[in-house]
């Protein structure tokens, strides 16, 4: 009896034993929030309104030239009174938009007497971009004008001595002149007066 008493005792002390310590708490593991950085998007730079072009970057663009000469060389003599005196080829780029014709005028400035007209054209098509060589009483190349010699047409160089400038004059108009043909120089530029969207020149030199 005293046995079995002995061993309850001992039993009960060892229970006793594993449960007199507190229990291990259990750490919960960590978890690493990493931040989500959404992307940026950068601001839209201000829009910058564009400004129409000006006069002088439109003469700029609007250009004219020959193939039978350079700007400031010298026209050859088929194109002057010593040769055929025919008109050269001429072209030139696109005019400013509104465009409704051309006008040309050719003259010598250095001309004893003032400036000496050698060709006046007007109402050219508006789709016109060239004139061919020789150009003569045709409607759909323009109305003839003028010149100093009081005759209808081109009239080449013809310098009394020494070496002169001659200029050719394009002029792009928003308006059709619907001048009568032999019109001068002078009612040519009156009735431009306004009109005028762009213009250019080429020089060349003609001597004697």
């Amino acid at each position: 009896m005293r046995t079995i008493v002995g061993l309850a005792a001992l039993l009960v002390l060892g229970a006793c034993a594993t449960e007199s310590g507190p229990a291990p708490t259990l750490a919960e593991p960590t978890q690493s929030v990493s931040a989500v950085v959404e992307p940026t998007q950068p601001e839209a730079a201000p829009t910058e309104e564009t400004a129409p072009p000006t006069e002088e970057q439109v003469d700029m663009a609007f250009q004219l030239t020959s193939s039978a000469f350079a700007p400031e060389d010298s026209i050859p003599a088929t194109y002057s009174c010593d040769g055929a005196n025919i008109s050269p080829p001429l072209s030139w780029t696109d005019p400013p938009s509104g465009t409704k014709s051309f006008a040309l005028i050719f003259d010598d400035p250095d001309a004893p007497g003032g400036a000496w007209v050698h060709w006046v054209l007007f109402d050219l098509p508006t789709e016109a971009r060239s004139l061919p060589e020789a150009v003569g009483p045709d409607p759909r190349l323009g109305v003839h004008g003028s010149n100093s010699w009081n005759s209808i047409g081109y009239g080449g160089p013809c310098p009394p001595g020494g070496e002169h400038r001659y200029f050719f004059k394009l002029y792009a108009l928003d308006s059709v002149l619907e001048l009568e043909v032999g019109a001068t120089k002078e009612q040519v530029l009156e009735a431009m007066e306004g009109h005028i969207l762009a213009e250019t020149e080429l020089m060349g030199t003609y001597s004697r």
